[in-house]
C-alpha cells in the first residue's frame, strides 16, 4: 500500500478516498506553509493523526477484535509511506500517464487491503465512520463507504479546481475494489453445472467414467407439468465443458443445462476449508 501511495498515487494528485486522500489533498494545500515541511505536511504522519483518534472512536462505539492487528496496520502503512517518501521522494514511475497510474496504483492498494484482511484485520480510516453511519442511521454499510468516499474524492477536486482528479480517482478505487473482490471470492477457472434430464443417472456414471468427477441428486418438479425430475449437480473446470457438452447431447439431446462460474470451490477434493481461513 506504501509504494502505491508514494510511487502511483500521490505523484499523480489521485484521491482514492479513506483517509490517505485527504491527507494528500492536505500535503499538497499545505506546500510552502510549515517550514519544517515545505513540501507539505508528511502523509503518512497526516493520516496516523486521523487514524488514532477512529479508531478509539471505533472501539467506544462498535467494539473491536482486532484492535491490536488494526493498530499495527495503520501505524506500520503511515511509517513505511514517510520512509519512503524520505528515501526516493515522491518519483513518479510513469511520468505523464496519471491512466497508468490509477489502474497500477489501485491494484497495489487492493493486494494490500486483501493482506490486511486475510490477516483478519483492517485498515481503520474512514470505513469507521461508514460503520458508526450505518449502524445509528441504518443505512448499508455499503453505500456508506461509497458516501464517505465519494466526499473526499470531491474534496480532491474542490482542493485542485481540476475535473481529472476525481476521474482517474473513481478508476484507482474501482480497480482496488475489484481486486480485493477476487482476492475474497477467490479465481477459479471451476464450472458449476446444474443438469435436468430424464436420465441423469446414465449422465452421472458417464461423468464420473469419462471426466473423473463426483456430483451430487437432487430431487424436483417441473413447474408446468408437475413431473419429477431428478437434478445433477457437478463441478467441472471450464475446460471440460466441452467433453460434458458432448456426454450430455449423446445421452439426452433434451436436457436442460445451466452453466455458472464457481468463483470459488471448498471440500474434499478441492481446497480445503480450514486452509481458506487460515488454520
Amino acid at each position: 500500500m506504501a509504494t502505491a501511495y508514494v510511487f502511483f498515487i500521490t505523484p499523480s494528485k489521485i484521491i482514492p478516498g479513506g483517509v490517505y486522500g485527504l491527507s494528500i489533498v492536505i500535503h499538497y494545500l499545505t506546500q510552502g506553509m510549515f517550514s519544517g515541511f515545505p513540501d507539505g505536511l508528511p502523509i503518512g504522519m497526516t493520516a496516523l493523526c486521523f487514524n488514532i483518534p477512529l479508531v478509539f472512536v471505533a472501539y467506544k462505539l462498535l467494539g473491536t477484535g482486532s484492535l491490536p492487528k488494526t493498530i499495527t496496520t495503520f501505524v506500520a502503512t503511515a511509517t513505511f509511506v514517510d520512509l519512503l517518501t524520505l528515501v526516493y521522494g515522491y518519483e513518479q514511475l510513469v511520468v505523464g500517464d496519471s491512466l497508468l497510474a490509477s489502474i497500477y496504483g489501485g491494484v497495489l492498494i487492493g493486494l494490500g487491503v486483501s493482506l490486511i484482511f486475510r490477516a483478519k484485520a483492517t485498515s481503520a480510516g474512514t470505513d469507521v465512520i461508514a460503520r458508526i453511519t450505518a449502524k445509528y442511521a441504518r443505512i448499508p454499510i455499503g453505500f456508506c463507504i461509497i458516501m464517505v468516499d465519494s466526499v473526499i474524492v470531491l474534496i480532491g477536486l474542490i482542493a485542485f479546481g481540476d475535473w481529472a482528479v476525481p476521474l482517474y480517482s473513481w478508476i484507482t478505487i474501482f480497480v482496488y475494489g475489484k481486486v480485493v473482490d477476487v482476492f475474497q471470492s477467490g479465481l477459479s477457472t471451476d464450472r458449476a453445472v446444474f443438469i435436468i434430464s430424464e436420465k441423469s443417472k446414465e449422465l452421472g456414471d458417464m461423468v464420473d467414467q469419462e471426466l473423473k468427477r463426483g456430483g451430487t441428486y437432487f430431487h424436483g418438479k417441473t413447474m408446468y407439468k408437475g413431473e419429477s425430475r431428478e437434478i445433477l449437480y457437478t463441478v467441472v473446470s471450464s475446460r471440460q465443458i466441452p467433453k460434458l457438452r458432448e456426454i450430455i447431447y449423446n445421452i439426452d439431446p433434451s436436457a436442460f443445462i445451466s452453466i455458472l462460474p464457481a468463483n470459488e470451490i471448498l471440500g474434499k477434493g478441492f481446497n480445503a476449508l480450514n486452509e481458506k481461513i487460515g488454520e
